[in-house]
């Protein structure tokens, strides 16, 4: 949807409300709700204000000391609210609203936000464009159904839910059967919002599913990305059932995954694949190919809080679970953590270590800045890995705590390097914060297994 139809759509009373959103640290998507008439003639060109804390918070919206952005000291202000039009899209999940993503900008200083997980992202697109590429990507989401709704979830505790398949339905068309009320139902609206769809398959839990939706640019994908866990979470909402993207929701089951696929593009010509003339390549990958490879591997265990940001996401790192353990690569193989599919026009890296609550727009920029670097300097990948990529001896292990991976990353010169000290040092204590009140908290486990006995 362009302005011009929003104007008219706004006239007809089709559209009523405009959402006007953005991501935290987080991912999730924050914002406002506008009267249509108002947002086409105020806020379509001026954008919007939104509290600068926002980019503070905790998962409870409690603002959290210590950060040099934003802190009681200089007063909790402002910042600008920026809605990119290329975004702009009917919310075919609800009724009679439109939908557009923004950037954060600085009130002062008119430029974007460093710390604004789409500012991070856009940031490094510019750094691959100016070396004269651009990265075409795609995010296979799964996630969790339930036939509670998200209220009751909560009144239960979260407890003895009802998932919504009773068997483990990988690929079971019976059983996806079953669920099409909802999953159905989503891949229609995202469809209808713009978000193109190609499928959805039953996985491998009780009650799991995947929706993929089409490869785009790095910018574009992201933000599918998080306009379908939006819609998806809100048509739960509305017919009464609930979904998560949690990393590991079940300790007994595979958790959620979030498979990362990119490819860099010079053109309409996949740079990784290698030219016709390049023989030395048998395998018909490029040198770009493979010091791409060789930089995101070398790099992924000090960015892992971009890939992997919440303390349940290091609970899915299980032996065969399908979820990576160690930092290896292979061509279609499940059991490592970089698997490369595809030929020619189609060649591409899928990285398996993302969890389904993966921000996609830091999870992103830590890719190209990876591969970039890689490029730059020619890294190698170590030897392809044959086998069973969980029983390997003498490989990186992927980071088993939130904990030892943000004093990886706080620690890192290339982290550093790549986001700057602004970035790593507010995500370091955004990250801190998130393991301080882990540990502080008292679990159900606990109390199971002291209560009585200790």
């Amino acid at each position: 949807m362009d302005l011009a139809e929003l104007r008219t759509r706004t006239a007809d009373r089709s559209i009523e409300s405009v959402v006007v959103g953005f991501t935290d640290h987080y991912g999730r998507t924050m914002g406002k709700r506008f009267d249509a008439e108002f947002f086409v003639d105020s806020c379509a060109d001026d954008g919007t204000h939104f509290c600068d804390y926002i980019l503070t918070v905790d998962m409870e919206m409690e603002p959290v000391e210590g950060y040099a952005f934003a802190n009681w000291e200089r007063g909790y202000g402002d910042v600008h609210l920026v809605p990119d039009l290329a975004t702009l899209r009917e919310a075919a999940w609800t009724t009679g609203t439109a939908f557009v993503l923004c950037d954060v900008i600085d009130d002062a200083t008119h430029e974007p936000v460093a710390v604004a997980p789409r500012s991070i992202l856009k940031t490094q697109i510019e750094a691959l464009a100016a070396e004269g590429f651009s990265a075409a990507a795609a995010s296979e989401l799964e996630f969790f159904l339930f036939r509670d709704s998200y209220r009751d979830a909560y009144t239960k505790g979260y407890r003895d839910l009802e998932a919504a398949g009773w068997y483990v339905e990988d690929y079971h068309l019976l059983q996806a059967s079953r669920v099409e009320d909802y999953v159905g139902a989503a891949r229609r609206a995202l469809r209808d919002s713009g978000v193109p769809v190609e499928n959805s398959k039953g996985e491998a839990a009780v009650g799991q599913h995947e929706l993929n939706i089409r490869f785009a640019d790095a910018l574009t994908m992201a933000d599918r990305h998080v306009v379908m866990k939006q819609a998806m979470k809100e048509l739960a909402d509305a017919m009464g059932v609930s979904v998560t993207f949690m990393a590991k929701p079940d300790a007994a089951q595979p958790g959620n995954s979030c498979h990362i696929h990119l490819s860099l593009w010079n053109g309409d010509r996949n740079a990784f694949a290698a030219a016709d003339d390049a023989m030395a390549n048998a395998d018909g990958r490029s040198d770009l190919f493979r010091w791409f490879l060789g930089g995101w591997m070398h790099h992924a265990a000090d960015l892992m809080p971009f890939v992997a940001g919440t303390i349940n996401s290091y609970k899915r790192y299980q032996e065969q679970s399908w979820a990576p353990t160690k930092i290896a690569w292979s061509t279609d193989n499940r059991t490592a953590g970089f698997r490369v599919v595809g030929s020619g026009a189609s060649l591409r890296i899928e990285n398996r270590i993302p969890g389904g609550d993966t921000n996609p727009y830091l999870a992103f920029a830590a890719a190209i800045a990876s591969g970039l670097d890689g490029i730059r300097n020619q890294i190698e990948p170590p030897a392809e890995f044959s086998g069973d990529v969980y029983t390997a001896t003498g490989l990186e292990q992927v980071p088993s705590t939130l904990r030892d991976a943000v004093d990886r990353f706080e620690a890192s010169s290339a982290a550093r390097r790549f986001f700057g000290d602004t970035v790593v040092d507010h995500y370091t204590h955004h990250l801190r914060t998130e393991v301080a009140a882990a540990e502080a908290a008292v679990t159900d486990w606990e109390m199971q297994r002291y209560f009585e006995r200790i």
